[in-house]
């Protein structure tokens, strides 16, 4: 590991990436899950080798940061030695309680290890961009809504039974529906379009596909034996639509297959992009937090505030559920963990011991709401103490992050944690903490107070929003009242 990977591509244990705090690592487990002395043994590794502190990602990866050249290849030398197999190539995710939740629609695990084998029976690997992913969701529970994706395969039951609809580039919200179809032509339709996007270069993505192209894949199913891939090189990326070629083809259940997807896929968190996520904290049904009834036992999901803590207490969360019988830790798209294995009684008494250490509990906890990377003092690109910010803030002002706002914490203009547009955006820069109303941090600040005051400026916004809030009106719908210049001036006044 000589040379580390650029900035924008995913930093797996065989390639770190440079960050403001040193190299991190990104490690997504095979077998989807961790025994909890592995857990504790990451845990020890990241305080040996990194700097202590370890995160879950928005999309339900484990990083560890603060590493050094050196101390990067030893963590991999005793990742290795645990037997912890972890995830290359092309990302196919699936739910955190896969085949495990009585009220999902599919088990989605089948389909994504032949759409993994596919992918590299196909040659892809190599070919595709890292930020290139395929979600497959089961439903239930913890549904995938949240999780951006090139390809969406979604469990839906029909009349036939069920299908999977195939959807492009975006998340439950904004992907584009193209067509419904059984196990088999799922496959080898996801593999057919990250054929088409692998011809368009490294640097593509589901989104850059031509209508043409989306067209065909809609119409080839109903055409192509099973199991046939569309040759696809001739035309650098098109496939010559298959006849009659209808206006846009219909679905296997009769529903309108989408016009041209095209939202853009950004970056992650706190760290670098990871799979070309746009974090999005409207999250699905369900957070990740609190007790799971499963088709055998209960689990319990503990969110991680702000995705990351001190390795320390991550080691003695895991040390107490080792203790109350948990026998597996899944890794959770929304920065959180889920341990499986343990009676009811012992759910309540490791959610206790969790609330003690710090973690989050409960859905409801304001810092849910929040967005913030690791700023100042750990990151040398942080220009204000982002999570001192965001606790003060979540403590003092939980009225204020309600479901419809998202407030970003961000050390730095490059906004790692949370790419996109936020309801209010506070940003570390050579004048203290600025505000960006209904943007992202990348846009200049209108108004700007010392970092270390940020908090109170927050809090003079949520008192003018208390006062002037209508019986029932959601924080974003006053602060679309009160308007950007409004808000600032609130934010500024001493």
């Amino acid at each position: 590991m000589n040379a580390f990977s650029r900035r924008g591509a995913c930093p797996a244990l065989s390639a770190p990436m440079q960050t403001g705090d040193g190299l991190l690592v990104r490690l997504n487990p095979v077998a989807g899950g961790l025994s909890p002395k592995s857990l504790i043994g990451l845990g020890e590794s990241a305080l040996r080798h990194g700097n202590g502190i370890m995160e879950v990602t928005a999309r339900g990866s484990l990083q560890i940061r603060g590493l050094t050249p050196t101390s990067a290849r030893l963590l991999a030398v005793e990742v290795n030695a645990m037997g912890i197999a972890v995830r290359t190539g092309v990302p196919v995710e699936h739910g955190p309680l896969a085949g495990l939740d009585p009220e999902e629609v599919a088990d989605p695990r089948p389909l994504t290890e032949q759409i993994r084998a596919a992918i590299e029976d196909a040659g892809l690997t190599q070919r595709l961009g890292p930020k290139v992913s395929v979600i497959i969701d089961g439903g239930g529970q913890l549904a995938m809504d949240v999780v951006t994706a090139d390809v969406r395969l979604v469990a839906t039951r029909t009349n036939a039974g069920i299908r999977w609809q195939v959807s492009v580039a975006g998340d439950g919200q904004n992907a584009k529906p193209l067509v419904t179809v059984g196990d088999d032509a799922a496959r080898d339709i996801a593999v057919a379009m990250l054929r088409m996007v692998a011809e368009k270069g490294r640097e593509a993505h589901a989104r850059d596909l031509t209508e043409r192209q989306l067209i065909s894949l809609a119409s080839w199913h109903s055409f192509a034996p099973p199991s046939v891939l569309p040759d696809i090189s001739p035309t650098r990326g098109e496939i010559a639509p298959w006849p009659p070629l209808s206006p846009i083809a219909k679905g296997a259940e009769g529903e309108p297959a989408a016009k041209l997807p095209i939202s853009p896929q950004v970056g992650e968190m706190s760290g670098r992009t990871e799979g070309g996520a746009v974090e999005r904290l409207p999250v699905p049904a369900r957070l990740p937090i609190g007790v799971f009834d499963l088709t055998d036992g209960t689990a319990l999901g503990v969110g991680l505030p702000f995705g990351s803590m001190p390795a320390a207490k991550l080691i003695a969360l895991t040390q107490q559920a080792l203790a109350l019988g948990a026998t597996e830790i899944r890794l959770a798209p929304g920065r959180a963990l889920l341990f499986l294995g343990l009676s009811p009684t012992a759910c309540h008494s490791l959610q206790q011991a969790a609330a003690t250490l710090g973690f989050v509990t409960a859905a409801t906890d304001p810092r849910t709401r929040i967005a913030a990377c690791p700023g100042a003092p750990a990151c040398a690109s942080g220009r204000i103490a982002t999570r001192d910010i965001a606790e003060t803030i979540a403590a003092e002002n939980r009225d204020l992050l309600d479901a419809s706002v998202t407030l970003h914490i961000s050390g730095c203009a490059k906004g790692c944690a949370y790419p996109g547009p936020a309801a209010l955006t506070l940003v570390g820069g050579e004048n203290g903490a600025g505000l960006v109303v209904d943007g992202t941090a990348k846009v200049l600040p209108a108004g700007y107070r010392p970092g270390y005051d940020a908090a109170r400026g927050v809090g003079g916004i949520a008192a003018a929003i208390r006062e002037a809030r209508f019986r029932g009106e959601t924080t974003a719908a006053c602060l679309t009242r009160l308007g950007a210049a409004g808000v600032t001036e609130l934010y500024r006044q001493e």
